[in-house]
């Protein structure tokens, strides 16, 4: 190991391990920012509400729409084309913030802006292409900017532990459809939509850039000063979160993360995970009226899987302590029983099982993703985590197009039984390429040979 010393006028320098990687040691995150790094994970918290509330007011305001534009079915384009340029933006915004030409600050405010002009244009457009247009692209691309800062920003900041900040940043998402859960009652229903939408537009747009101000990456290789990268750790909590989730050996460019061959796993653990969670919400609601389930029971059971994952920060924490790859197979598998738990409940006739099934099934999925999120600077360091982390989320653009084609196309085609079959396998299957999430260029225990010669011997 070595170290070296920038200049003095510094308060930095870097210190190399054995594997070459280097850390920026000795500025504190008040000395960068002048303010606790705390606040990167309750801004971005707040951020992520925010993109979360402008996308259930859509849903709010949807009896509204069909009635302006005189078509229930084409209200799956706009809503497609959205979550697809959502998802489509984050490895070109990765990309751009990592080579400096777009700060954290400038995204957040700029996919604020985005977000503001989309919903104008939902609300005020004089036609359904316009609308389309204006909410699918300017809303989804502004709100993809927000949501891959907002999720990639705790872990550059807690490279030691990543995974609860994460987790709590992701739970944002839950949070952001607390106020139009009266809609699954249609209270909102008789809302004039263009208020509605135009008010929340801006009210969002407002609260995404206020916290979006004060964003600020940390700088490269940057590593707080008062735990040691170089020495095991002496709390034993903060020991086992090291062996547990060692850092990585190197920073990964984005084109060297691809090469390897961790990085697909993880593409199919999020396809899968946001497949099955997207699918099981779609048929929830025809599930629980065919198995006899009251307007109420169905109601709560899509607003828990909605909202379960306000735990999320409980079970980025818990990955900590246990191992992320754990954590991500144990999500895996939950994800997939608790779709065939909804069929059981159905069967049965409990609306207790129905309920919890839900809700074990919103927590796991939405526990996917923030977990992919926090492996990727796990494996490949966290100078390059947003765009690697936009190479991973490519995988939500095929689920997407998958997702809304058939909805849009053939809604009726699927059986509710029969999706929650498919949904059930797929979460199981997710779990099997979990077992390869694995750190790149770390040797295999298997593959470690003692020395033949120890000390002793050689000196007998």
């Amino acid at each position: 190991m070595e170290t070296t010393d920038p200049p003095a006028s510094l308060l930095c320098r870097e210190v190399r391990d054995r594997k070459g990687r280097v850390y920026r040691v000795g500025e504190s995150d008040v000395d960068i920012m002048g303010r606790s790094r705390i606040w990167m994970v309750v801004l971005p918290w707040l951020g992520l509400t925010g993109v979360t509330c402008a996308a259930y007011a859509f849903v709010a305001a949807r009896d509204g729409l069909r009635d302006a534009h005189q078509g229930g079915g084409d209200l799956f384009w706009p809503a497609g084309l959205w979550a697809l340029c959502q998802a489509a933006v984050a490895l070109p915004a990765g990309l751009l913030r990592e080579s400096r030409r777009l700060p954290a600050r400038t995204a957040v405010l700029t996919g604020a802006f985005g977000i503001l002009l989309g919903y104008l244009a939902l609300a005020f457009a004089p036609n359904l292409p316009v609308a389309c247009l204006g909410f699918g692209v300017l809303g989804g691309v502004g709100a993809g900017l927000v949501h891959a800062t907002c999720l990639t920003l705790p872990g550059k900041w807690y490279p030691e532990r990543r995974g609860g900040p994460t987790g709590f940043v992701a739970s944002g998402f839950a949070f952001g459809a607390v106020p139009f859960l009266p809609v699954l009652g249609s209270a909102l229903g008789r809302a004039d939509h263009r208020i509605l939408l135009a008010a929340t537009g801006a009210g969002v747009s407002l609260v995404v850039a206020s916290a979006g101000w004060f964003f600020r990456d940390p700088p490269k290789n940057w590593w707080p000063p008062h735990i040691d990268p170089l020495r095991v750790p002496a709390d034993p909590v903060a020991r086992r979160a090291r062996e547990k989730n060692p850092p990585a050996v190197r920073q990964y460019t984005p084109a060297e993360a691809a090469r390897t061959p961790v990085l697909w796993p993880m593409w199919l653990c999020l396809l899968g995970a946001a497949g099955v969670t997207a699918l099981g919400i779609r048929f929830l609601v025809p599930f629980g009226r065919e198995a006899g389930f009251t307007a109420q029971a169905v109601r709560t059971a899509v607003a828990l899987a909605v909202t379960a994952g306000a735990g999320l920060g409980a079970v980025g924490a818990l990955s900590d302590r246990i191992g992320r790859r754990s954590t991500v197979i144990a999500a895996c598998l939950v994800l997939g029983i608790a779709q065939f738990g909804v069929l059981a409940a159905g069967g049965a006739g409990s609306v207790p099982l129905f309920l919890g099934c839900a809700a074990a099934a919103g927590l796991a999925g939405g526990a996917v993703l923030a977990l992919v999120t926090a492996l990727a600077a796990d494996h490949f360091g966290e100078n390059h985590s947003a765009s690697v982390y936009g190479l991973v989320a490519g995988s939500l653009v095929v689920a997407v197009l998958a997702g809304f084609g058939t909805a849009a196309g053939s809604p009726g085609a699927l059986h509710p039984h029969g999706a929650f079959v498919l949904a059930g396998c797929t979460g199981l299957a997710c779990a099997v390429p979990a077992l390869f999430l694995k750190a790149p260029g770390r040797p295999s225990a298997r593959h470690i040979v003692p020395n033949p010669h120890p000390l002793g011997e050689e000196m007998a």
